[in-house]
């Protein structure tokens, strides 16, 4: 009998409902398929912006790894490049220290070490720990106040517990609020906002800068473009935060009690109504009235030219990548084009695109990278020849496709426009490299 990956249909997740999602759809019910599809996103050397790297967000700051070997040569791969040169560095735990938990005790005595081996003081120490604490029940904040004391800078935890992906406070959210919560109070200054949410700056040309000035707005910071510490601290001057990403969402409430700074959530999209509509309800918050027609003309040619090139597209849309796959999936199925098959972590947030998908497109399958069926995937029937994230490239080699996962955020209309002049450019690659 021949081994089939798992999969459900958008119509049958639908009628399922957020409540009875199947256990083959939720990684804690199942044993974890770590396949290269999924290594580049589930792994402790994750690429892109992990636990490890995005903990590393504020100027000058170093971090100290605390796990056995298995987990912290996970990070070779970022501390070889360039600008992680020496603010990485590791406390091996062995079983003794497993046992007994007695790493604790060298933790406070490895940051001053570390601190009296630089050359510059650094601005913090962020203290990265794995499942091993999270099952001994480390209590890490304690942890780090002492090492605060010997060294007189702030010392803060990250927690790199895959343990917790899931929950309500996963890893990537609880760094941010780490980064965070090193700002103090300033003077508030009506003219500068902070945008929250990534690690990296959006794309160059994203209008949302536009649109901000054009509200009067003189200053956006984002914690990558922080020259030094200085810089960061003055994130506290804002009068308000935009939440681009929703593991933001705690970090932003964190700066309304602290800080009292409020904030206003806006999501990545790239269906260009749904775009302009949020754009429209920011507008009116800030008591102005925006002009993006210019953007949203930019971004409809790009989807017009794609469709020229490539009139008949069927995409697998995958997770890994700067985008949520299932209301990409929608807004892909929305212009017009077909879309086999997504993969990706359903939640009951999901579910908004799904029953929209269900209606629109009810049999696009929905497969789980982590689900261990996968071993048996087949490309052969699946109808898909175009693909859009490194997952979804690593189950369809054959076919052209965009990673569409650069450190620079695509978002707004600059991230439609550029996913799509993208998807042209390798549509005409491959028919150039053809015979």
């Amino acid at each position: 009998m021949k081994q089939e990956a798992y999969f459900a249909t958008a119509e049958e997740l639908e009628q399922l409902g957020p409540d009875k999602i199947p256990p083959q759809m939720i990684s804690g019910k199942h044993l974890i398929y770590s396949s290269p599809a999924t290594l580049a996103f589930n792994s402790p050397g994750a690429e892109g912006f992990g636990v490890k790297r995005a903990g590393l967000a504020v100027p000058d700051s170093i971090m100290l790894i605390v796990a056995p070997g298995c987990c912290g040569r996970n990070t070779s791969l970022i501390s070889s490049m360039p600008e992680y040169n020496d603010r990485f560095f590791y406390l091996m735990m062995d079983e003794t220290d497993i046992v007994t938990g007695r790493h604790l005790k060298k933790i406070p005595k490895a940051v001053k070490e570390i601190c009296d081996f630089c050359e510059k003081k650094p601005s913090v120490v962020m203290i990265c720990i794995t499942c091993v604490d999270a099952l001994l029940g480390t209590d890490m904040e304690r942890v780090c106040r002492k090492a605060e004391e010997k060294v007189n800078i702030p010392v803060r935890p990250c927690y790199m517990y895959a343990l917790t992906r899931e929950g309500r406070k996963p890893p990537m959210v609880h760094v941010r609020q780490s980064l965070y919560s090193l700002l103090e109070h300033r003077k508030k200054k009506g003219n500068v906002v902070n945008l929250l949410g990534f690690f990296s700056p959006l794309v160059d040309d994203c209008e949302l800068y536009d649109l901000l000035h054009q509200a009067g707005v003189r200053t956006i910071h984002e914690i990558s473009g922080c020259k030094d510490y200085a810089e960061y601290q003055t994130m506290a001057e804002a009068n308000f935060n935009l939440v681009l990403h929703p593991e933001a969402r705690f970090a932003a409430e964190d700066f309304h009690n602290r800080l009292k700074i409020p904030f206003i959530e806006l999501k990545r999209l790239y269906q260009m109504d749904k775009i302009g509509n949020q754009y429209q309800a920011l507008g009116q918050v800030l008591g102005v009235s925006f002009d993006q027609e210019k953007y949203r003309a930019e971004a409809e040619a790009a989807v017009e030219h794609f469709r020229e090139v490539c009139p008949d597209a069927a995409f697998a849309v995958g997770e890994c990548m700067n985008g949520d796959p299932f209301e990409l999936a929608l807004a892909l199925v929305r212009y017009g084009f077909a879309v086999r098959e997504i993969y990706g972590t359903i939640t009951a947030e999901n579910f908004v695109y799904i029953r929209k998908l269900a209606e629109l497109s009810p049999k696009t399958k929905i497969f789980s990278n982590m689900e261990p069926t996968m071993l048996y995937y087949d490309p052969s029937e699946s109808g898909v020849n175009l693909t859009i994230g490194k997952d979804a490239l690593y189950y369809h080699p054959e076919q052209p496709g965009v990673v569409w996962n650069q450190d620079r955020q695509p978002y707004g209309y600059a991230g439609v426009r550029r996913l799509f002049e993208a998807l042209a450019e390798a549509v005409m690659e491959q028919r150039e490299e053809k015979p």
